[in-house]
């Protein structure tokens, strides 16, 4: 049943959410060369909306300068896990300590075109209020964007680019006069995706 009242939306979603993640196989990728990194995607809810935080890197970084990002990056060699790769780069770069984060879940893996990264994707709620501490080197300021806005059709632009004479989709998100693009753009169109089939009440890839 579709969650159409008000109450119920605000209530069970993250529940809901949580529960999808756990029922659905992420999907891994292994290729020879490629590095393993790790993101959060990090969410809170402020009243009644959700919000997802979303990074804009220096120009100080080695990689991807200047792009809007979610906190994260490669593995070091004191990570335990994937997980605690996403954690601890979260710390480092916008402040929110691992224990104040509730993992809701894994999304698919996605990998950068350029880069090449393998990049492992976590979703989690933070608490809100929240006073971030950014890193000085990595993070330029940090974007607070409501999932409401981010399934508005009108902020999704949908191309192509080419990579090693394949043709592949690319997505853009408009948001508060920054682009989010690349791989970034990729994990989050699968979480909106994933978002807004548990909000409607139905299986994600299936129509409701």
């Amino acid at each position: 049943m579709p969650l159409t009242l008000f109450g119920c939306y605000h209530e069970c979603m993250m529940p809901r959410l949580q529960r999808e993640l756990a029922h659905r196989q992420a999907q891994r990728i292994s290729v020879p060369g490629r590095i393993p990194s790790a993101v959060l995607i990090p969410i809170f809810q402020n009243g009644p909306d959700y919000f997802v935080v979303f990074t804009e890197r220096t120009h100080r970084v080695s990689t991807h300068k200047g792009q809007i990002s979610f906190p994260g990056g490669s593995v070091d060699a004191s990570d335990p896990s994937l997980l605690d790769t996403a954690l601890r780069e979260c710390e480092e770069e916008i402040g929110v300590a691992r224990d104040q984060v509730t993992i809701l879940g894994q999304l698919d893996d996605c990998l950068t075109y350029v880069s090449h990264y393998i990049i492992t994707p976590f979703v989690g709620m933070i608490p809100w209020p929240h006073s971030y501490t950014m890193s000085e080197r990595e993070t330029a300021s940090i974007i607070e964007a409501p999932v409401s806005q981010l399934l508005d059709r009108r902020c999704l632009s949908e191309g192509s680019e080419i990579v090693d004479d394949k043709i592949l989709p690319a997505y853009f998100y408009a948001h508060g006069g920054k682009v989010i693009w690349g791989a970034t753009a990729r994990i989050l169109k699968q979480f909106l995706e994933i978002w807004q089939a548990v909000a409607a009440g139905v299986e994600p890839g299936r129509s409701a």
